[in-house]
């Protein structure tokens, strides 16, 4: 009898196969996607709605549904030809690959986007926290080969203080200059949800005053259960100043920037960001209270996480990508940057 013919397993992808960097996005060849592209295409995966991720044109695009939501609050509901809500968890055949969604921690319906495909995994992080937040699902953790982390704040000097303790400050300065209305700048979506929900969780039960660009989101979120007490648009009529006196105004940093931010009675100018952590930066914009808040890991958290999923490589994307990669390979985890263009941070 002759000897049995053993079948030969088939080979295992190159990392670089199944996802790489191009000038549109990362592109994923057997799946025909790209994940948060810069430009329209024909199928894009976004993991999360900042202008930066998510862009509207692409003919096809898939995302959570608040993602989609926000997406159509934003560009309006013909932001894509067609869309198709991504159920947390739950693996999706496209193409040769199996995709699925899984929670980010960053704002409302961010996700991280697992792709796979003769046992290998890609996880793409977008952006992510691993902090607390009341606005969003928290990060989960997810095995895989390759981790592409983001960098917006990979350098150790980034070390994010106590959320609660930031917020008590702005409630302290309140109390301190009752005579004065304080003017927080946040990024519209989710920085701006998360100080107002945080305000509430430490106790302020004043009305609290937003710009109107944040009235569609913060809408949003009251719709999709996250409570965030009596808000009341910050609009002025002559003779109006003192209804302002010892209010919390929110609303984006570039309407502090004109002179809507001049008729309120002598404003602490604040800003919600992990950029605060930067004097220069603080001083450069006049911000009288700096507030460290941000929507992205720190150093601590961003090196843990990695430690944590002790992926075979890193790749490493919109940021300080060079000490994150040093630091992978001083712990023998292979890294390299993807240098991608199109994602900004200055929004955080």
């Amino acid at each position: 009898m002759g000897r049995a013919r053993l079948s030969a397993k088939p080979a295992m992808p190159r990392f670089e196969d199944l996802l790489r960097p191009t000038p549109k996005g990362l592109y994923c060849p057997p799946g025909d996607f790209y994940i948060d592209p810069v430009r329209p295409v024909e199928r894009a995966l976004v993991t999360h709605g900042h202008a930066d991720h998510a862009r509207a044109g692409s003919s096809h695009v898939m995302a959570t549904r608040e993602t989609l939501d926000i997406m159509a609050i934003r560009y309006g509901e013909d932001f894509a030809a067609t869309r198709q809500a991504a159920v947390l968890g739950e693996a999706v055949r496209i193409g040769d690959v199996t995709v699925s969604f899984h929670p980010a921690g960053h704002v409302l319906g961010s996700a991280q986007v697992a792709v796979e495909l003769g046992g290998t995994r890609i996880v793409a992080s977008g952006d992510y926290k691993r902090r607390a937040d009341p606005t969003c699902r928290p990060f989960e953790p997810v095995s895989c080969d390759v981790f592409i982390t983001e960098a917006t704040f990979a350098l150790p000097v980034f070390r994010h203080p106590d959320t609660a303790g930031e917020v008590r400050r702005l409630i302290r300065s309140t109390e301190q200059f009752p005579e004065r209305a304080h003017l927080v700048g946040a990024y519209a979506l989710g920085k701006a949800q998360r100080v107002i929900r945080c305000l509430r969780d430490e106790g302020y039960d004043r009305p609290i005053f937003i710009h109107g660009a944040l009235k569609k989101l913060c809408d949003y979120y009251e719709r999709e259960g996250i409570d965030l007490g009596e808000l009341r648009p910050a609009t002025l009529e002559r003779g109006q100043k003192a209804d302002f006196a010892g209010a919390i105004v929110v609303g984006p940093p570039s309407a502090f920037a004109d002179k809507w931010a001049r008729r309120f009675p002598d404003p602490v100018s604040c800003f919600a960001s992990g950029w605060m952590r930067v004097r220069g930066r603080a001083r450069q914009r006049g911000v009288e209270l700096p507030l460290i808040l941000s929507d992205h890991c720190d150093w601590d958290e961003l090196t843990e996480t990695i430690d944590e999923l002790r992926p075979q490589e890193a790749w490493v994307t919109h940021g300080r990508e060079e000490a994150l990669v040093r630091w992978c390979e001083l712990r023998q985890i292979r890294a390299r940057p993807l240098h991608l263009v199109g994602y900004e941070d200055e929004a955080e």
